[in-house]
């Protein structure tokens, strides 16, 4: 068991990771990125570690700056294909749609998904729970995305989000559009604790290749090596060093029960911020 501490609330989140933008770009991520700290922090000491990252990484989905919700990259059939994950640290209880469609908040769909029985859906089942649910239809199709499916580019890019709240408790979320023009009905690390992962000690939300990320189970990795003792910094540095090895490119942020908040990738690029 995990003993309960009072601590200073803390919330990360970032944009996701791959190559460097421009200037301009960064600026407006900066910008975007402060805006989300500003109005989930204080939802954090309210209500919480959960609900502080379900709110983050919602505001994060509704910018299209970045590559989740809103402005999210097409599958190759030109179709947006949504997936969110949540994971409640404390009741040691994953969720996740994927591929879920024309829905606003993938995440909040996820979050709703804590309280049923069965918590990870998929595909038209995932859409269908969202409208029984009373999610309304959504086109998160921009003219953007279109423009940069049509165009045939790939990337990476997900957004997520690590709170510690005032109990101790931690909680991790994240969401993704995918890489862009994959094949219809892929499924990314953010659908598994490969890439979303919280429990007692520790929180993770990636970014990146998502197979490499799955093959390394990064998340996962971090998260065993800090349980087992390990130092959150030397635990994220070895498990990115092990993905590097065998070519796999990722970031990721985590936060610790010390409230100690760090963001590590080995790609050209990683948006975070801290509050």
């Amino acid at each position: 068991m995990w003993l309960t501490r009072i601590m200073l609330p803390r919330l990360i989140i970032h944009g996701g990771a791959g190559k460097r933008p421009s200037v301009k770009r960064q600026r407006e991520i900066e910008k975007a990125l402060d805006e989300v700290l500003k109005g989930a922090y204080p939802i954090l000491l309210e209500k919480g570690a959960v609900e502080a990252v379900v709110s983050a990484v919602s505001g994060l989905e509704d910018n299209p700056l970045f590559n989740a919700g809103t402005g999210s990259r097409l599958q190759s059939d030109g179709r947006a294909r949504l997936t969110a994950s949540l994971m409640d640290g404390r009741r040691q209880r994953f969720s996740a749609v994927v591929n879920i469609e024309k829905v606003k908040n993938p995440i909040k769909v996820a979050h709703l998904l804590q309280g049923e029985r069965f918590t990870v859906l998929a595909g038209r089942e995932a859409t269908a729970f969202a409208r029984a649910k009373g999610f309304r239809p959504y086109n998160p199709i921009t003219k953007e995305s279109l423009k940069e499916w049509q165009r045939r580019c790939e990337g990476t890019g997900t957004v997520g989000a690590v709170a510690i709240d005032s109990k101790g408790n931690i909680a991790s979320a994240t969401s993704t559009g995918g890489v862009g023009c994959e094949t219809p009905g892929r499924v990314s690390d953010v659908a598994s604790p490969c890439g979303t992962y919280a429990n007692g000690l520790v929180g993770v939300s990636c970014s990146g290749r998502g197979e490499d990320i799955v093959n390394a189970a990064l998340a996962v990795r971090v998260a065993t090596r800090v349980t087992d003792g390990m130092g959150l910094q030397e635990a994220m540095e070895l498990s990115l060093k092990e993905l590097g090895d065998v070519g796999g490119k990722a970031g990721m942020i985590a936060l610790d029960r010390e409230g100690q908040a760090l963001c590590l990738c080995n790609t050209e690029f990683m948006s975070y911020a801290v509050k």
